[in-house]
């Protein structure tokens, strides 16, 4: 396997990580057969070995086998025997044995591991499931390598302003999958539902000092993310949420058309390192036993009765709940259902059917991308396999266009660029600044050109009550917010109408961003993500460029009216619907 090698700990530590191999391969069936732990040597050699993205590329590997092609070659997912490892804040302290690529990995606290310690903790916030993780399955690695149980943790922290029942809903079907999943697996899963702002980062500090190390989800927004705070152990972050690391782009970009050409350039050397599609599979670890009672009991696991929607559970929780559960159902095997839905019945007429709202051709993933019960690599993966493609077809010039350089069908190509290109660029938003929902935020062209409109007169202005309630003037938009409202989204071109009205009706440019914000984050289930923050700047102008002529209100910023919609797209059936 690939190995991870950074700053040596005391022989003592080390030794004691060798003892626990030993240990581990002495009580293993299959020691006879696995080839001997290899370490990486930047050494040269007289004939250059093949990268695994040239033989990956070549299609002589299919996609997800060219990391294991790297492993059994003593390389770096990706690289070479020249090509050095990423630079030491991404390294472990320890040699772990993992081909989770370095550049998905972050310090989040640098203290020592402590080998000694009870078990590895993985502290699940993000990437919610179970496969095609790769903060699972480095945690995964860490306890195998450490000879040491491993306990998942997964909190549903009362968190922001816009907890309420549906997206707590969505959560806890997730956590009731995973309840089940667990449920016969060598590692121990620990559902924790917050009732008191502050029981998770507590219960978090308990088991870290008596961990081994924390494994924990990287994210561009805090709030979703390993705490990257000083916890008494070795901590590390595991970035999951798309094809492209997010630290791979060294800058924020302004086009769509630049990221794309950014990605295009990229991701052949990225997307070879796919995770583990089980990192469960033919799992061999120490038994989980218990959590210390001290956390247990202070911090009690959720009861299955809540995770299953039984009983007054959810009722009693402090949260909103005027903005009730979904009709649409989280976790990841309603996540892989809605992907295969998908794929098997909508992608091939999805490049023509996607914007006419009556269709209802959308992929429906966003929710699921959004909470991680599903991964974008898995989405890839599945997609890709349909389609008989290999790397091989991949374009060789980064041209930046939105068609043909990935080498499928026409639908493919176009639900790429949107789950890649435009999915990611919010990431990319997030990950360089901290003001990604500010006014200020927005180009000096946008800013400019609706200050210079700021004072004109609107035919039509609504409270933010109103809008909620869906009371305008304007019926298809109302359907739109009626979506939104009851089963927490809005058919994606939709959701393009719905922001530009909002502007159109709000005293101030300002006041419509904060108006877009409140409301999506409020209903949405995939609200409060770094795509809705992006999108949501869009409308004013973010990603754009300025379009003539002219226009009240909107100046130079791209305009859009229901009635051109209604002409150009089918929207009757959504209208009655949703009306």
């Amino acid at each position: 396997m690939a190995t991870h090698l950074g700053d040596t700990l005391p022989d003592a530590s080390c030794a004691q990580v060798s003892d626990a191999r030993r240990r581990r391969d002495e009580s293993d069936p299959r020691r006879e057969t696995e080839k001997p732990n290899c370490r990486i040597k930047h050494r040269a050699l007289s004939t250059p070995a093949p990268t695994a993205r040239s033989l990956w590329q070549m299609g002589r590997i299919p996609y997800n086998a060219s990391v294991l092609l790297a492993a059994s070659m003593c390389l770096p997912p990706g690289g070479s025997p020249h090509e050095p490892q990423p630079s030491d804040m991404t390294r472990s302290p320890l040699p772990i044995e993992s081909h989770v690529p370095a550049a998905r990995l972050h310090v989040a606290t640098d203290r020592p591991p402590k080998p000694g310690g009870r078990f590895v903790l993985y502290w699940m916030t993000a990437c919610r499931r179970t496969r095609w993780s790769y903060a699972l399955q480095y945690a995964v690695d860490w306890a195998r390598t450490l000879d040491k149980p491993l306990w998942i943790v997964e909190p549903l922290p009362l968190g922001s302003r816009w907890r309420n029942a549906r997206r707590h809903r969505f959560m806890l079907d997730g956590m009731a999958d995973h309840a089940r999943r667990f449920e016969n697996k060598p590692a121990g899963y620990y559902p924790f539902v917050e009732h008191a702002a502050g029981q998770a980062e507590a219960l978090l500090e308990s088991l870290a000092a008596v961990a081994c190390v924390v494994i924990g989800d990287d994210h561009p927004m805090p709030r979703y993310a390993l705490p990257h705070r000083s916890l008494p152990v070795w901590s590390e972050a595991v970035d999951g949420n798309g094809l492209l690391p997010v630290r791979a782009a060294d800058r924020e970009f302004a086009r769509a058309f630049d990221f794309r050409r950014f990605l295009q350039r990229s991701l052949p050397d990225h997307l070879p390192a796919a995770p583990k599609a089980d990192p469960l599979r033919r799992l061999r670890l120490p038994a989980p036993g218990r959590l210390p009672r001290e956390a247990t009991s202070r911090f009690p696991a959720a009861m299955f009765e809540l995770l299953l929607g039984k009983g007054t559970g959810l009722a009693e929780l402090p949260i909103d709940h005027d903005v009730a559960p979904s009709a649409i159902r989280g976790g990841e095997r309603a996540a892989r259902k809605q992907m295969r839905r998908f794929l098997d019945e909508t992608m091939e007429p999805y490049i023509t059917l996607r914007n006419h709202p009556d269709a209802d051709a959308t992929s429906g993933l966003s929710p699921y991308l959004h909470f991680g019960h599903v991964s974008a690599h898995e989405v890839f993966h599945e997609l890709t396999d349909r389609e008989g493609w290999s790397p091989n077809r991949l374009g060789e010039e980064a041209s930046g266009r939105r068609e043909g350089w990935w080498g499928l069908s026409e639908s493919a190509e176009a639900f790429l660029d949107q789950m890649v290109t435009w999915r990611e660029l919010g990431y990319n938003l997030c990950s360089r600044r901290d003001d990604f929902d500010q006014y200020h935020s927005l180009p000096d062209w946008a800013r400019e050109t609706l200050a210079e409109h700021a004072a004109d007169p609107r035919e039509y202005t609504y409270g933010l009550d109103e809008l909620a309630a869906g009371r305008t003037h304007d019926s298809l938009w109302n359907a739109a917010q009626n979506q939104l409202a009851r089963e927490g989204r809005i058919h994606n071109y939709l959701r393009m109408l719905w922001g530009k009205k909002i502007l159109e009706w709000s005293a101030t440019p300002r006041e419509a961003l904060e108006r877009m914000i409140e409301l999506n984050d409020r209903y949405a289930l995939d609200g409060e993500d770094p795509n809705s923050y992006s999108g949501i700047g869009w409308v004013l102008g973010r990603y754009d460029r300025p379009w003539g002529p002219e226009r009240p209100i909107f100046g130079k910023i791209r305009y859009m009216t229901s009635e051109n919609t209604a002409r150009k797209l089918r929207v009757e059936e959504y209208r009655k619907r949703w009306q």
